[in-house]
């Protein structure tokens, strides 16, 4: 056997071994899991302590979630160009070790006596232009990690710890929140984002060198680049309008649930909490279902299933009565998580697979500028709606509007890919001349390294 069968022999014995074996995933997966925990719980305590603690109004609690997203928006685009032109190691380790520091200054500013909402905005800015560097660099990453055959499996089992963190994390919150203080709760977040650092320190395999700056195009060129790509793609562009609508009227929604969940049905942060907890059992559903039903359906079809999930819970939380919302509110939670996890694994690794690898940070960039930005875009939508029409027309207005997703959920004909595998074959487009001449010095374009 000679050295080029013995080395494809390697690869293949390789991809049949299963993540759990993969140390470096594994660092990846703890540090996602951990980190994930801990921000569920600020996402409970950040609107109950603008809520409680500051006495914020409807628009103002709103506003929020605008700060926290407006980043996707202002710095999404050239966050791509850099994670394409820097190792994603380094930017992931930054972007926990400065969210930890920015949390940490929130019962910092309350035991002095000096927390203020435009502290708690400005804490939502920070954090949400480290998160766009971090996303786009950690969804960039892990093609570099496995196999694209293993990209399935690789997403879900992060999928699966998101799970466990939108099961557990809302009732821990509620808890702490209750015996500590939302202002002291949150520092649980902050050292869980110093423990996500610390695995992803411990990541050993290298990555290749960046190609340097001034070999590129320019930022502006780079940055059209990647959007023609994906506007451009037959599928790409498709998904962004599906993810990006979706996530619009959702915004509304979380807007101002919270601030309906106490204020129209008076609930406390202990039973929120526990509505959440039990209600996110479907990210687990989710996540440990998605590989099942995309081989049993095709993956594709089993993304349009989801939309129509994620669309149904939104509708629960509107009819909820007001003698008794609990039932409702878990069911809304069971399939909106449900519906976003199993398309979250099959829209993502499709993405990643046809992209080729030089643009994949430029590739998600794209995607998160324009799906993410229409979050802050539809927070103040709801805030403004909810200090104006009212909290229960507000929900009835977003709920209606995540039904908009399927126009282009079935308009892409993702229905049609069967598998990962399928959409490489159909959907990566074939190196350009120039690609291909640098690929036969750097490797094949598209695949792990």
């Amino acid at each position: 056997m000679g050295r080029g069968a013995k080395r494809r022999g390697g690869r293949q014995r390789a991809r049949g071994r299963s993540l759990w074996r993969h140390a470096d995933f594994v660092r990846l997966w703890s540090a996602e899991s951990v980190s994930r925990f801990g921000s569920e719980i600020s996402l409970l305590a950040l609107p109950l302590m603008a809520i409680t603690v500051l006495h914020a109004s409807t628009f103002e609690v709103g506003l929020l979630t605008t700060a926290e997203f407006l980043p996707f928006v202002l710095v999404g685009l050239p966050a791509g160009v850099w994670v394409d032109r820097l190792r994603r190691r380094p930017v992931l380790i930054a972007g926990d070790l400065g969210r930890a520091v920015a949390i940490a200054s929130i019962p910092l500013a309350h035991a002095l006596g000096v927390l203020t909402m435009p502290q708690l905005y400005l804490v939502g800015l920070v954090t949400g232009m480290l998160t766009v560097f971090f996303d786009v660099a950690y969804q960039s990453y892990l093609p570099r990690l496995v196999d694209p055959d293993q990209l399935i499996e690789g997403n879900a089992k992060l999928e699966v710890s998101s799970s466990g963190a939108s099961i557990a994390g809302p009732g821990l919150a509620g808890v702490l929140i209750q015996w500590m203080t939302a202002p002291l709760a949150v520092l649980v977040d902050a050292a869980s984002f110093v423990a996500s650092a610390a695995f992803i320190g411990r990541i050993r395999r290298q990555e290749p060198p960046p190609a340097p700056a001034s070999a590129g195009p320019g930022m502006r060129k780079e940055i059209g680049e990647g959007l023609r790509f994906v506007l451009g793609h037959p599928l790409l562009r498709w998904i962004a309008a599906c993810t990006g609508s979706f996530n619009l009227f959702s915004s509304m929604l979380l807007a101002v649930v919270v601030v309906y969940e106490v204020r129209h049905f008076g609930m406390s942060a202990g039973l929120i909490g526990l509505t959440m907890t039990i209600g996110n059992l479907g990210w687990l559903v989710g996540a440990m279902l998605s590989g099942w039903l995309g081989r049993r359906i095709g993956v594709g079809r089993a993304t349009v299933v989801a939309i129509v999930l994620g669309a149904i819970g939104p509708l629960l939380v509107a009819l909820a009565p007001l003698a008794n919302p609990v039932p409702w509110l878990i069911a809304a939670n069971l399939l909106t998580s449900w519906g976003s996890t199993t398309y979250n694994i099959g829209q993502l690794s499709i993405r990643q697979a046809i992209t080729p690898e030089r643009l994949h940070g430029r590739m998600n960039a794209s995607m998160r500028f324009m799906v993410w930005g229409t979050m802050p875009i539809g927070s103040a939508i709801g805030g403004a709606l909810g200090q104006t029409i009212g909290l229960h027309p507000t929900i009835w207005v977003a709920a209606i509007g995540t039904l908009v997703p399927l126009i282009p959920g079935i308009a892409s004909g993702i229905w049609s890919v069967p598998s990962v595998e399928a959409a490489v074959a159909r959907f990566l487009p074939a190196p350009a001349p120039v690609e291909a001449e640098a690929a036969g010095a750097a490797g094949p374009v598209g695949t792990a390294s």
